[in-house]
């Protein structure tokens, strides 16, 4: 479609100014979300974004720590990647408990490269599953499911007494799931950094004659 030009007297038409495509993207995600999921999204700096806290928290962490525990998670919760990150969906709340499941843990004193996302934050809104979008845009590794429910899926601290209890047999499958998820990104986490560190050049002492 194209407009008249301004020019007096002209009958060369001017186009029109097209729209812009990160613009026309980000509305295009932002529809599918609302339409699919029915999940609030908001336009961002870097276009749509998830807000974190209502219906979910995100724990961030390095991706090659991700991709190794990826095996270890639900696959039914969600999971995105964005550049060198991984992102894990978890039920709303759960962020609040990541830095005293850490201490709880003994994971509290190392540098572990493991986030939360909660309350009043924001993620960039993943591409949906099956479209194209920019390559450093954020991408689905487990794309949620349009017309299943997501909190029941995410993983929850469910109580103290359930924490107590798996803490009392030394760990293992009757931990709440937001437990065992924390203990193995922790885990990875750790391995990871110490992989890299091995795999760094190490300086070589100066020789002096």
């Amino acid at each position: 479609m194209v407009a008249s030009s301004s020019v007096p007297g002209s009958a060369v038409p001017t186009p029109r100014r097209p729209l812009e495509a990160a613009a026309c993207g980000s509305a295009l995600v932002r529809q599918w979300y609302e339409t699919e999921l029915g999940w609030a999204v908001e336009p961002g700096p870097r276009g749509a974004r998830l807000r974190t806290g209502e219906r979910f928290d995100v724990l961030e962490l390095p991706a090659d720590a991700g991709f190794a525990m990826l095996h270890r998670c639900d696959p039914r919760s969600p999971v995105a990647v964005r550049g060198e990150t991984m992102q894990l969906l978890v039920a709303a709340g759960g962020a609040d408990e990541l830095p005293g499941l850490l201490d709880w843990l003994e994971w509290g004193a190392l540098p572990l490269d493991l986030v939360a996302i909660g309350a009043d934050g924001f993620i960039d809104a993943p591409t949906p599953p099956g479209w194209t979008g920019p390559r450093e845009a954020a991408t689905w590794v487990r794309p949620p499911e349009p017309g299943h429910e997501l909190e029941p899926v995410l993983p929850a601290l469910t109580s103290l007494t359930a924490v107590a209890t798996w803490s009392a047999v030394g760990g293992g499958g009757g931990a709440p799931d937001l437990v065992r998820l924390v203990d193995t990104a922790a885990t990875h986490c750790h391995r990871a950094r110490l992989r890299r560190a091995s795999a760094a050049p190490r300086r070589q002492p100066l020789a002096f004659s």
